[in-house]
């Protein structure tokens, strides 16, 4: 008995027709973003003396696929329209329905290709990207613009359970806070008390930290201890990236750094940090966009129109932005209000996904 193959000689054209024109189109968009931002930044880069192999390989290197899975949902969409409406226009399509293809047949193609995108767009923005993004940043704090946060103020934290520490000024150049306290407390009530005018972290050890010139105060019912000293070494479950929080930083982490970071954080009882959980459900939401946005491509690209591809590139184009607008919008809510970033990063895609299903019925069968 001949066995039957799931990808036919069919498939596996619309398949490359799909995946050629999207590679093209990022390939040709990013080579016309990479000239413009070369432009703008060439007066940074000589004013600050940046050497030729660090813009190339620690900048543009990492510039790429970054801006690439950034706008990887317009490309898969712009591709679907462009190449679809090709085919619409050429007659092909009709052909493929007179052979005896159903529509919901021709979806088969399309969706694997979608599925291929959207695993290469998770697992380069869940692991890949963010390694290279503390290149990339690291570069543009240099010889761009500073970025990097080096000073904190009235820092407050849980770094145990009950065991509450507090900084008034942090300044990472010298590693120093200044004016600490770590107050512990056991069914909620204060039972020692600790105070240090600085405390000095040590580089070479995680967690390590110098207290100078502390005062420890033991507190057993009406009786108290006081214990004093110049200078003694600890160990606290605390962490200057645990306050320095630059812009950005949530991109230099991977999934499962942004889960374990999200987690500690929450414990800890740190509120801001929606830009970090937008961050981490972003990127799986971002994944699902290429099978939405190439279900309404198809749905609207397969009618063959008078106007010819431009209609179709227009509409396209219109809802593809409105889509990216729309993600930004909603994931403002979430940082600046009390929406769930869950729900932020999510509606977009359930919204348009609704709309997929509605240009689906319509499309010609």
């Amino acid at each position: 008995m001949k066995r039957r193959k799931y990808l036919k000689r069919l498939d596996v054209y619309l398949m490359k027709k799909f995946l050629g024109t999207y590679l093209f189109a990022i390939a040709l968009i990013l080579s016309i973003a990479v000239v413009f931002d070369f432009n703008e930044k060439v007066d940074k880069f000589i004013t600050n003396e940046a050497p030729w192999r660090a813009i190339i390989f620690d900048y543009y290197l990492n510039f790429v696929p970054y801006f690439a899975n950034l706008f990887s949902p317009l490309f898969v969409f712009i591709s679907v329209i462009f190449f679809t409406s090709k085919l619409a226009e050429n007659s092909e399509i009709v052909a493929m329905f007179s052979g005896g293809m159903s529509f919901k047949r021709m979806f088969r193609p399309y969706m694997l290709s979608a599925a291929l995108i959207a695993l290469a767009t998770f697992l380069l923005s869940a692991y890949i990207i963010p390694r290279g993004s503390v290149v990339r940043l690291d570069f543009e704090d240099r010889y761009v613009k500073k970025k990097k946060v080096t000073t904190a103020r009235n820092i407050q934290l849980e770094v145990d359970t009950g065991l509450i520490a507090y900084l008034e000024r942090y300044q990472d150049y010298n590693h120093t806070g200044y004016r600490f306290s770590l107050d512990k407390f056991e069914d909620r009530k204060l039972v020692s008390r600790l105070t240090a005018r600085s405390i000095t972290y040590d580089t070479t050890q995680v967690n390590k930290w110098t207290l100078n010139d502390y005062t420890i105060r033991d507190l057993h019912g009406l009786k108290e201890r006081i214990v004093t000293g110049a200078k003694q070494d600890t160990i606290l479950q605390m962490d200057p990236s645990d306050f320095l929080i630059s812009a950005k930083q949530q991109e230099t982490m991977t999934s499962p750094q942004l889960s374990e970071y999200i987690s500690k954080q929450r414990q800890r009882g740190f509120a801001n940090i929606k830009e970090f959980e937008i961050e981490y459900y972003q990127r799986i939401a971002m994944s699902f966009a290429s099978f939405i946005l190439t279900a309404i491509g198809l749905s609207l690209a397969s009618r063959k129109t008078r106007g010819g591809m431009g209609l179709h590139l227009g509409i396209g184009l219109a809802l593809s932005f409105s889509y990216i607008l729309f993600q930004s919008i909603s994931s403002t809510f979430a940082v600046n209000g009390n929406a769930s970033p869950v729900l932020a990063v999510w509606i977009p895609n359930v919204l348009y996904a609704l709309i997929a299903v509605f240009l689906y019925v319509r499309a010609p069968k």
